[in-house]
């Protein structure tokens, strides 16, 4: 099914070229700094990074605070075109796909605007996705709309695709990483459920529309704690069974999440129930307006097969028993350990100043991503996991962390300059 590849993929692999970014600053050797920083954060894998790093490294000013600084303020951005660009292509392991995008035309690279990430379904395309979305969102956002055969985002190439394009586009435009949304109709609505459990900490929400989850893929909404979801699905829909939304919500419901559900009962001529009514509109946009990302939420639960082992905020899973593992698409369901949602789980809690509480489910070691927004970095930390102390004592904070974690994660406001590895005692 979809795979762990937020590695390869936050690296660049796009048609276009990276923009010459730097942050501001008022002097010559600043600015020097400023730009090995963001050359190494987006030079493309197959560069030498390791050299690059070692620049930033040994730069006269490169420190934790300064480099930190630098990250947050940002890159500078250029003229970018604005309006309707039909015709983009964004390359996947070596292949390439269409990407239509619409910018407002009152963009301009000094102010951040929202992302909408729009999945088409089977028997449509992302240009004429993209067409119906403009009538909708008018110049709130910036909108973008990947082309994929058949509508297939169940794929892990699929998710490849929907991560590339947030990453390119977060390089070329102001966008703000706290309102980047993911939603989609039909195949689309899937995939929308399934890139946005496995990514959940990337959305400030989803709105999966008349889509659905096959039973063996429901836990993995428990990674949706801190991602609200908005569900709309007709009543009457004889394409994707209204049920599967309503198994979606019910379980949400159960977890205590946020959502919301829209179920309508409205038919069109052609389409009949199987499709997205404008009477819903209003209530949708106003819905996307007011979500805002938490970057550092207190608490995150995450659910993972052994082909999404990547981080989850300030958490990643890094071993684990044996457990079920997707392959490239759903063919794989009938496998033993899938049927029985073999998968490992953990739920992690700043309890308390500086103490930080784990439980655990098939798994024998994890990572914490630590900051001072956080945990003090300046006093001991404990960490107890399934009831016991498995860590206390000083942590180190590593510029080459910091780096290395701001490469991977391509993001401003998730800056971790501690990575505490922690093994899991067997369960007596």
């Amino acid at each position: 099914m979809i795979g762990s590849i937020l590695g390869v993929v936050l690296l660049g692999w796009i048609s276009w070229h990276p923009v010459d970014g730097r942050a501001e600053s008022g002097n010559e050797t600043s600015g020097d700094l400023a730009a090995k920083v963001f050359q190494y954060l987006d030079a493309p894998a197959n560069e030498d990074t390791d050299r690059l790093l070692h620049e930033v490294l040994t730069h006269p000013e490169s420190s934790i605070e300064r480099v930190g600084d630098i990250i947050r303020i940002g890159r500078s951005y250029g003229e970018q075109p604005t309006g309707t660009v039909p015709d983009l292509q964004v390359s996947v392991r070596g292949r390439s796909y269409p990407l239509s995008i619409a910018v407002p035309a009152s963009y301009h690279p000094s102010k951040s605007l929202g992302l909408v990430v729009c999945l088409h379904g089977a028997g449509f395309d992302g240009k004429a996705y993209l067409e119906r979305w403009q009538e909708r969102l008018g110049d709130a956002y910036i909108l973008a709309c990947p082309t994929y055969p058949a509508g297939a985002w169940f794929t892990r190439r699929a998710e490849e695709l929907v991560l590339a394009t947030i990453h390119d586009l977060r390089r070329r435009y102001r966008i703000d990483p706290n309102r980047i949304f993911l939603t989609g109709m039909s195949n689309g609505g899937i995939g929308t459920l399934l890139i946005g459990m496995h990514h959940a900490p990337l959305f400030a929400g989803i709105a999966p529309m008349a889509g659905g989850l096959d039973r063996v893929l429901m836990p993995f909404l428990e990674n949706l704690r801190n991602t609200p979801v908005y569900i709309i699905h007709g009543a009457k829909d004889e394409v994707m069974p209204v049920e599967l939304s309503r198994s979606v919500v019910r379980e949400l419901r159960a977890l205590g999440y946020p959502y919301v559900y829209r179920e309508h009962q409205r038919e069109h001529p052609i389409a009949g129930g199987h499709y997205f009514p404008r009477e819903e509109l209003p209530d949708l946009v106003a819905w996307l307006n007011s979500q805002r990302r938490n970057p550092l939420p207190p608490r995150l639960t995450v659910a993972r097969d052994a082909s999404h082992l990547h981080p989850f905020g300030w958490v990643r899973v890094d071993a684990t028993d044996r457990i079920a593992a997707f392959s490239e698409d759903l063919v794989d369901r009938a496998d033993e350990r899938i049927a029985r949602r073999e998968y490992a789980r953990l739920d992690a809690v700043v309890a308390g100043a500086n103490r930080i509480e784990v439980k655990t489910e098939r798994i024998r070691r994890y990572s914490l991503f630590l900051s001072d927004h956080l945990i003090d970095l300046s006093k001991p930390v404990t960490v107890v996991t399934n009831g016991r102390v498995s860590f206390e004592g000083m942590v180190t904070p590593s510029l080459t962390t910091l780096l290395r974690q701001a490469r991977l994660r391509q993001t401003s406001d998730e800056l971790f300059p501690v990575h505490l590895t922690i093994a899991v005692e067997d369960q007596p």
